[in-house]
């Protein structure tokens, strides 16, 4: 295995990091899957798991959680989750504030059955609250033992720029990854957030590397799409009466295609592509049964030619998002007409 550098932190990750949203009822995976799917990832020298607080409103936690005690592997792993989204009803049960980020890593501590998280990560931007505030916090958990390393997702390229700002001059802790979108379909953050990860030595942990599914070779042109839940729950990014999802549809037969004559399933190319670009220190694969999680492993196993790279730099062009829905976050001026609007109320 090649084992990575994560950022500047001394630790070393695999290529590869299983991601733990479909561990529980959203993936319909209960102990016994959860466990044989990461004994599995384990034995193949994934040393790098990823789940959220949110993800089944807690219980991939518990699953990852109960696993790793159980097995005595959680000394072995690199174990990540995420702070922000809402758990349960409440104006003060989300965010990024001080106040639910102190609360809610005991929580996720206590469903993961440790005493420290080796990497806690802010979920999403929450421009609301002053980003020193949440790095204060986030520095008193580092300084208390209880986090190790501390990263943000989804975050645009000048909030991780203002983070470093923000964490040299009040001497805070400083975020040592960032773990953005980034598929073939989904190329934004080529742009500016990975070469600002480089310039400021974090490690980049990148999510959705198969594009929500656009790129498992279940998507092809002349077949039967596949329903799915996140399918009825995103509309944005399925529905095919959008011009920007049957564009997705066409790059995708093409990369198929393409996978094919390179003698590779179309999950290796697009696996393989995003761990080669020189900023990813690992691609997180979120398998929903072990067939999908052998299927992701084979990718460690190929390698992308210049040909082949330059092939898929002809279907979706550097820096090119098909459609913005897969962006993963949007900022709140776009999606609010009173932000772009003087004297319009609110």
């Amino acid at each position: 295995m090649d084992y990575r550098p994560l950022g500047r932190t001394g630790l070393k990750v695999s290529p590869i990091c299983l991601g733990g949203m479909m561990f529980g009822w959203w993936g319909e995976n209960g102990p016994e899957e959860t466990g044989k799917m990461i004994q599995r990832a384990v034995d193949s020298g994934v040393n790098f798991i990823d789940t959220a607080d949110v993800y089944a409103a807690g219980e991939s936690e518990e699953l990852i959680g109960r696993f790793l005690s159980e097995s005595g592997l959680r000394d072995e792993i690199v174990l990540a989750t995420k702070v922000h989204g809402q758990m349960g009803e409440g104006p003060n049960r989300g965010g990024n504030s001080r106040a639910w980020i102190m609360r809610a890593v005991e929580d996720s501590l206590r469903r993961l059955r440790t005493d420290r998280i080796d990497l806690y990560q802010i979920h999403r931007p929450d421009p609301s609250v002053d980003l020193d505030e949440t790095l204060g916090a986030l520095t008193d958990l580092v300084r208390a033992g209880k986090v190790r390393y501390i990263g943000c997702s989804t975050f645009p390229a000048h909030r991780v720029v203002e983070s470093h700002w923000v964490a040299e001059r009040r001497h805070r802790e400083r975020f040592a990854s960032e773990q953005p979108p980034y598929s073939i379909l989904a190329r934004a953050v080529e742009a500016d957030l990975l070469p600002v990860c480089q310039q400021y030595g974090m490690g980049v942990l990148a999510w959705s590397p198969l594009a929500g599914g656009w790129l498992s070779g279940r998507y092809r042109e002349g077949a039967e799409l596949p329903q799915s839940r996140r399918a009825a729950l995103l509309p944005a990014r399925y529905d095919m009466e959008l011009e920007e999802n049957r564009r997705k549809l066409a790059a995708a037969e093409r990369l198929a295609l393409l996978a094919e004559q390179a003698g590779m399933s179309l999950v290796e190319l697009a696996l393989q592509f995003v761990m080669q670009h020189p900023a990813v220190t690992s691609a997180i694969i979120g398998p929903r049964t072990m067939d999908h999680l052998e299927s992701h492993l084979r990718a460690l196993d190929v390698r992308l030619t210049p040909d082949v790279l330059d092939a898929i730099d002809v279907i979706v062009p550097p820096g090119l998002t098909i459609n913005a829905a897969d962006a993963g976050w949007r900022p709140p001026e776009l999606l609010d007409p009173a932000l772009r609007r003087r004297g319009q109320p609110r």
